[in-house]
Protein backbone atom coordinates (compact mmCIF):
# COMPACT_ATOMS: atom_id res chain seq x y z
CA UNK A 1 0.00 0.00 0.00
CA UNK A 2 1.33 3.19 -1.27
CA UNK A 3 1.65 5.85 1.49
CA UNK A 4 2.55 9.39 1.55
CA UNK A 5 3.17 11.65 4.68
CA UNK A 6 3.48 14.72 4.55
CA UNK A 7 4.73 17.76 7.18
CA UNK A 8 6.72 21.02 7.75
CA UNK A 9 3.96 23.36 7.21
CA UNK A 10 2.62 26.05 9.50
CA UNK A 11 1.97 29.71 9.90
CA UNK A 12 5.26 31.99 8.65
CA UNK A 13 6.07 35.83 8.19
CA UNK A 14 5.66 37.69 4.44
CA UNK A 15 9.46 36.68 3.81
CA UNK A 16 9.91 34.06 5.70
CA UNK A 17 11.02 30.04 4.69
CA UNK A 18 9.38 26.58 5.20
CA UNK A 19 10.53 23.32 4.03
CA UNK A 20 8.11 20.74 3.67
CA UNK A 21 8.58 17.09 3.34
CA UNK A 22 6.95 13.89 2.12
CA UNK A 23 7.89 10.75 3.10
CA UNK A 24 6.87 7.79 0.24
CA UNK A 25 6.34 4.30 1.53
CA UNK A 26 4.89 1.02 -0.52
CA UNK A 27 6.68 2.17 -3.87
CA UNK A 28 10.42 2.05 -5.61
CA UNK A 29 10.68 5.34 -4.84
CA UNK A 30 13.76 5.76 -7.19
CA UNK A 31 11.61 5.33 -10.32
CA UNK A 32 9.18 7.41 -9.09
CA UNK A 33 8.36 11.34 -10.15
CA UNK A 34 7.50 12.97 -7.81
CA UNK A 35 5.53 16.77 -7.02
CA UNK A 36 4.42 19.41 -5.06
CA UNK A 37 0.58 20.72 -5.65
CA UNK A 38 -1.04 23.67 -3.82
CA UNK A 39 -4.44 24.26 -3.39
CA UNK A 40 -5.39 27.34 -2.05
CA UNK A 41 -9.27 28.07 -0.97
CA UNK A 42 -11.53 28.88 -4.11
CA UNK A 43 -9.07 27.77 -6.16
CA UNK A 44 -7.90 24.91 -8.44
CA UNK A 45 -5.65 22.68 -7.42
CA UNK A 46 -1.94 23.39 -9.15
CA UNK A 47 1.59 22.10 -9.89
CA UNK A 48 4.04 24.12 -7.68
CA UNK A 49 7.13 21.68 -8.92
CA UNK A 50 8.14 18.41 -10.10
CA UNK A 51 11.01 15.88 -10.04
CA UNK A 52 12.33 13.03 -11.94
CA UNK A 53 13.43 9.78 -11.42
CA UNK A 54 16.99 11.49 -12.78
CA UNK A 55 15.96 14.59 -10.64
CA UNK A 56 14.90 16.51 -13.31
CA UNK A 57 12.79 19.65 -12.03
CA UNK A 58 10.20 21.95 -13.18
CA UNK A 59 8.45 25.08 -11.75
CA UNK A 60 5.37 27.00 -11.46
CA UNK A 61 6.13 30.22 -12.81
CA UNK A 62 5.04 32.13 -9.76
CA UNK A 63 7.36 30.40 -7.74
CA UNK A 64 10.71 29.93 -9.51
CA UNK A 65 13.74 31.03 -7.96
CA UNK A 66 12.19 31.06 -4.60
CA UNK A 67 11.16 27.43 -4.13
CA UNK A 68 13.32 24.34 -4.41
CA UNK A 69 12.77 20.66 -4.86
CA UNK A 70 14.82 17.93 -3.79
CA UNK A 71 14.72 14.40 -3.42
CA UNK A 72 16.59 11.64 -1.14
CA UNK A 73 16.38 8.41 -2.98
CA UNK A 74 18.00 6.96 0.32
CA UNK A 75 15.25 8.43 2.70
CA UNK A 76 12.11 7.94 0.41
CA UNK A 77 11.67 11.57 0.90
CA UNK A 78 11.03 14.39 -1.23
CA UNK A 79 11.14 18.01 -0.05
CA UNK A 80 9.83 21.50 -0.94
CA UNK A 81 12.18 24.41 0.22
CA UNK A 82 9.92 27.38 0.31
CA UNK A 83 11.73 31.19 0.73
CA UNK A 84 10.84 34.39 0.15
CA UNK A 85 7.18 33.59 0.94
CA UNK A 86 4.44 35.74 -0.29
CA UNK A 87 1.05 35.77 1.14
CA UNK A 88 -0.42 34.45 -1.97
CA UNK A 89 1.62 31.25 -1.20
CA UNK A 90 -0.94 30.40 1.51
CA UNK A 91 -2.77 26.93 0.36
CA UNK A 92 -2.97 23.34 1.45
CA UNK A 93 0.37 21.52 0.18
CA UNK A 94 0.02 17.75 -1.39
CA UNK A 95 2.76 15.92 -2.46
CA UNK A 96 1.98 13.46 -5.22
CA UNK A 97 3.78 10.56 -6.57
CA UNK A 98 3.96 8.50 -9.52
CA UNK A 99 6.09 5.36 -11.52
CA UNK A 100 7.62 7.02 -14.53
CA UNK A 101 6.14 3.62 -15.93
CA UNK A 102 3.00 3.88 -14.93
CA UNK A 103 1.94 7.73 -14.84
CA UNK A 104 -1.95 7.28 -14.70
CA UNK A 105 -1.60 5.51 -11.11
CA UNK A 106 -0.55 8.30 -9.04
CA UNK A 107 -0.84 9.12 -5.40
CA UNK A 108 -1.12 11.61 -3.28
CA UNK A 109 -0.50 12.57 0.15
CA UNK A 110 -2.96 14.61 3.06
CA UNK A 111 -2.17 17.79 2.46
CA UNK A 112 -0.28 20.01 4.84
CA UNK A 113 -1.31 23.57 5.56
CA UNK A 114 0.83 26.43 4.49
CA UNK A 115 -0.38 29.68 5.94
CA UNK A 116 1.23 33.12 5.16
CA UNK A 117 0.86 36.42 7.64
CA UNK A 118 1.76 39.84 6.75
Amino acid sequence: QVQLVESGGGLVQAGGSLRLSCAASGIIFSICAMGWYRQAPGKQRELVAHITSGGSTNYADSVKCRFNITRDNDKNKVYLQMNSLKLEDTAVYYCQVYNEFIPRADYWGQGTHVTGSS
